[in-house]
């Protein structure tokens, strides 16, 4: 193309977190690509949070970001003019949904990023209400995307091969690029523990499990585990708990916690700053991740960067990243996780090996080749016109 390449990606969606992480470090590796020229759609306010010290043009549409109404009017009404006007080659949407269906100057790109919509058993996990009905509504409008646009981004194999089977393309490319882990993330010997955890009394040895409390992470279970492994041998250990919170699980995470008498032994500490998680990692005795649905698990693919030894979901798909650097359990046996965290915490050796192999599976995945694979399928999509 004679032209600069212009590639605007809609991040209205981005409002906190995974998809905040997603479009920050794609834009870090945007200028090793000077025949683009990115434009950055972001909720009103947002925009020297995301694009600080990069070289893109934001654009923050006049209206509340948790409007989700005003924000589906302008992407139906105001969106079309906006790719018209700025000349766009390619309209990418990381949030897995289409922002509008009214293109005709353009490419379009979507990438499949969440999996629940696309899951009957943990949807089921949900009582009837607005995030069951909210996940059925998702499935549709994402799968639709899928199949409309000129090219799928999946960030696993597995996520490719339920999806495709569900919405097969009608036209256009799918690819898998996965995600990476930030280099902030990489063992070191030199961090000190997280002074919040001697807040919560826990000054000794702790097993780990981030993750946001909700339905399919199985923290129920995990304490159910940690409860079995307490009445069979002589534990040292506390297990913490890190993570936002879903408040109808929460709530029942608490009256569990309560119910086995483990209110000094398992300890909930609430979300932790993105820039202080090595730390919580690295220091921990074992890692635990226990969720049954993910597409790419950007916790596991942390902790395996940290290199301690973890005990991972045998859920796809946790075995596709992390391999042979993780010990496999059900996250719906406690009985099953209760032996597995025995054998480890009383195996130092094993403990070395997996913590070796964690840090070389951990080279697998660099936002940096995740970002540049990214740039290059775009450009690639642009190169073939409309």
């Amino acid at each position: 193309m004679s032209h600069p390449v212009t590639i605007l990606i809609d991040g209205l969606a981005a409002r906190q977190g995974g998809g905040q992480t997603y479009i920050r470090n794609l834009l870090l590796y945007a200028a090793d690509f000077p025949t683009i020229r990115p434009i950055l759609l972001l909720p009103k306010g947002m925009g020297h949070a995301l694009a600080a010290n990069v070289d893109v043009e934001v654009i923050e549409p006049n209206f509340e970001p948790r409007s989700l109404l005003r924000r589906l009017q302008w992407q139906v009404f105001e969106l079309p003019k906006l790719l018209t006007s700025r000349k766009v080659d390619v309209l990418y949407c990381p949030s897995g949904t289409l922002s509008t269906r009214r293109v005709t100057t353009c490419k379009t790109a979507v990438a499949c990023r969440n999996m629940l919509p696309f899951s009957p058993e943990e949807r089921r996990r949900y009582p009837y209400g607005y995030t069951r009905a909210r996940l059925w509504l998702l499935r549709f409008l994402q799968g639709r995307s899928f199949q409309d646009a000129d090219l799928t981004i999946y960030v696993s194999k597995y996520a490719e091969e339920v999806v495709s089977k569900l919405y097969p393309k009608e036209h256009g490319n799918a690819v898998v690029i996965p995600h990476g882990v930030g280099k902030h993330f990489a063992k070191t010997s030199t961090l000190e523990r997280l002074p919040a955890l001697a807040a919560r009394g826990v000054s000794g040895p702790y097993v780990l499990y981030v993750s946001i409390l909700n339905v399919y992470k199985a923290q129920l279970e995990v304490i159910s585990a940690w409860s079995l492994l307490r009445s069979r041998h002589d534990v040292r250990e506390k297990l913490v708990l890190a993570g936002p919170e879903y408040k109808p699980y929460a709530e029942k995470v608490r009256a569990h916690i309560d119910k086995l008498g483990l209110k000094d032994e398992v300890i909930l500490i609430g979300d932790v700053a993105y820039g202080d998680l090595p730390r919580l990692y690295q220091n921990a005795a074992v890692n635990l991740f226990a969720s049954s649905c993910e597409n790419c698990p950007n916790i596991l693919l942390e902790i395996l960067a940290s290199g301690t030894p973890t005990l991972s979901s045998n859920f796809e798909p946790m075995p596709e990243f992390a391999g042979y650097a993780a010990e496999y359990f059900d996250p719906y046996q406690p009985e099953e996780l209760a032996r597995k965290l025995q054998s480890l915490l009383t195996s130092p050796e094993r403990q070395n090996a997996y913590s070796r192999a964690a840090l070389m599976r951990a080279q697998s995945y660099s936002w940096e080749r995740s970002a540049r694979k990214t740039w290059e399928a775009l450009l690639n999509l642009a190169s073939k016109g409309n």
